[in-house]
């Protein structure tokens, strides 16, 4: 209890050197196969945005996920904005976005000179509100401003209700895209999290379930599709014998050097998934036990990648005791945790955008914190965490 009653408790004096011993929240987890597929890549001088790794990565995404198409990419805000540009989505126009989520959600919405309008959250899974959802289509549409795609994130790997937000979606024919960039290997009933809307992207940056070292993918049941998505992101280049551009494209292709490094990532995903839960599990099964302290369930039907362990601390049971200082009393001993996200509504880019909800994504960000998670921790790690917040409360 002694270093969390020091209100002032500064970041500059951690307990121990920050170094190689460091517990990161979600570091990389190599599975073996890296070096010598990279290796592979190097001597065949496959090096550039192109080459049969990045073929090979897409395929072996495609059947992980059970799509029919998938576009390997240089990170995951890079297929969001390619998701918006395949629809048309232009100035002017009105894009529905999660609230609770990291800022690349809705990027991309502003990359295109759009608004984007923003949803609460609800209890069971903390994603995007039902709710709320069809509270702001209905006010758009009453203001003439009919929103033109609906970017659905599933926060943390936990599915959202895509029940009720696929009947919206058709109810008012708003195109969804599932921003499932924290969510490869999730389900909902049966069914991969990415593959439910129109579209839907993943992240591999060096902080998610696997690792490109940096990179994203589009995927969709519609080929024609993810054949313009590729137009696009290798610069637009029209069928000439020359370079000829008639439309504005990026450079947003993986390298294949990156794809190598998937290829053998894609490899381990199924047991980096079940370790994750794992963790999870460990957590929830020793710290539940504090009264004060919640955790996400899983509802019926709903599968999670637990691609981040998070646990809500309720002040009004722990006197004396909050996230922040928490999450310092951590970084004391050299562990890295992590506030949830901010919403975007409270963000200085975005608090002047529409916003429609209950403010429950505030208590979640002014309460909640995300432990440890990544798939190499050890037991004896884990209970080091574990003992360092018991001694807290």
């Amino acid at each position: 209890m002694e270093g969390l009653k020091e209100e002032n408790l500064k970041e500059t004096r951690p307990k121990a050197k920050i170094n190689e011993d460091r517990i990161w929240l979600s570091p990389p987890h190599m599975g073996g196969e890296e070096k010598a597929l990279i290796t592979e890549a190097i001597d065949s001088n496959w090096v550039a945005p192109g080459g049969p790794f990045l073929r090979k990565f897409e395929k072996v995404l495609s059947n992980f996920v059970q799509c029919q198409s998938s576009l390997a990419l240089s990170s995951g805000t890079a297929a969001l904005h390619l998701a918006l540009r395949l629809l048309g989505i232009r100035q002017g126009d009105e894009v529905i976005c999660s609230s609770f989520t990291f800022t690349a959600s809705a990027n991309p919405i502003l990359y295109q000179g759009a608004t984007p309008v923003f949803i609460d959250s609800e209890l069971e899974t903390w994603n995007m509100c039902p709710n709320a959802l069809e509270q702001a289509v209905q006010s758009r549409i009453v203001n003439g401003k009919k929103p033109k795609a609906i970017i659905l994130v599933h926060l943390y790997g936990m599915p959202a209700k895509l029940g009720e937000i696929i009947d919206i979606s058709k109810k008012y024919k708003i195109p969804l895209i599932e921003d499932a960039a924290e969510a490869l290997g999730s389900n909902y009933k049966g069914k991969a999290l990415g593959t439910f809307g129109q579209m839907g992207i993943y992240s591999f940056n060096g902080n998610k379930i696997i690792t490109t070292s940096g990179g994203g993918a589009l995927v969709s049941e519609n080929p024609d599709l993810i054949k313009k998505a590729l137009f696009f992101a290798t610069q637009a280049k029209d069928g000439a014998p020359h370079y000829e551009h008639s439309q504005l494209g990026y450079n947003y292709r993986m390298s294949n050097v990156c794809a190598a490094i998937g290829v053998a990532q894609m490899k381990v995903l199924s047991e980096r998934i079940r370790r994750r839960r794992e963790i999870y599990a460990y957590y929830e099964k020793h710290l539940s036990v504090i009264k004060g302290i919640e955790f996400l369930p899983e509802p019926k039907g709903f599968y999670s990648n637990r691609w981040l362990s998070c646990i809500l601390i309720h002040p009004e049971y722990i006197k004396g005791v909050n996230r922040e200082q928490l999450r310092l009393r951590l970084l004391r001993h050299n562990i890295e945790s992590r506030l949830l996200w901010k919403p975007l509504h409270l963000q200085p880019l975005y608090r002047n955008f529409p916003y429609f909800g209950n403010k429950f994504s505030e208590r979640l960000f002014e309460r909640g914190l995300c432990l440890p998670s990544g798939s190499a921790l050890t037991k004896d790690q884990l209970d080091f965490i574990i003992g360092i917040i018991k001694e807290s409360f």
